[in-house]
């Protein structure tokens, strides 16, 4: 049984119509909306082998703003939460999961360039997921 809508928003035109969709769906079934960001932390630089990483300020206004973002993409949704977290975006997504989620995710989200060099987030959600996942397919895709 499903307690729980849990939609991962890249800000992307395609997430937004799944984010639409996943409204939809805790409505219908009288349930939470968890909407879900995922940051990816910058890759360590090693010049002259010596590791460089970010600061930890920069890291957090980063997270703050990403999470200003997707309180303003959730505003017409009443009842939905907005969740910001630092990782791999199917890996994160799937983390958060159990199997009384319903995950809802775009079919696009990137350009095509994007999707070969990194792979689909659909994809990997869908393979990994403890629940049931709906992939909602992008308008013009």
């Amino acid at each position: 049984m499903v307690k729980r809508i849990l939609v991962g928003v890249d800000f992307s035109e395609a997430s937004k119509t799944a984010l639409a969709q996943a409204h939809e769906w805790a409505n219908r079934l009288g349930v939470p909306m968890v909407a879900i960001h995922i940051l990816q932390p910058p890759a360590p630089m090693l010049p002259e082998a010596q590791m460089a990483l970010p600061d930890p300020a920069w890291l957090d206004t980063i997270e703050i703003h990403a999470l200003e973002q997707l309180r303003l993409c959730i505003q017409d949704y009443p009842g939905a939460s907005a969740l910001v977290k630092w990782g791999s975006p199917a890996e994160e997504i799937v983390a958060e999961a159990d199997l009384d989620t319903l995950i809802v995710v775009a079919h696009v989200g990137h350009s095509a360039f994007e999707r070969i060099l990194f792979g689909s987030t659909a994809i990997k959600v869908v393979k990994h997921a403890p629940c049931d996942v709906l992939v909602v397919r992008a308008p013009n895709s």
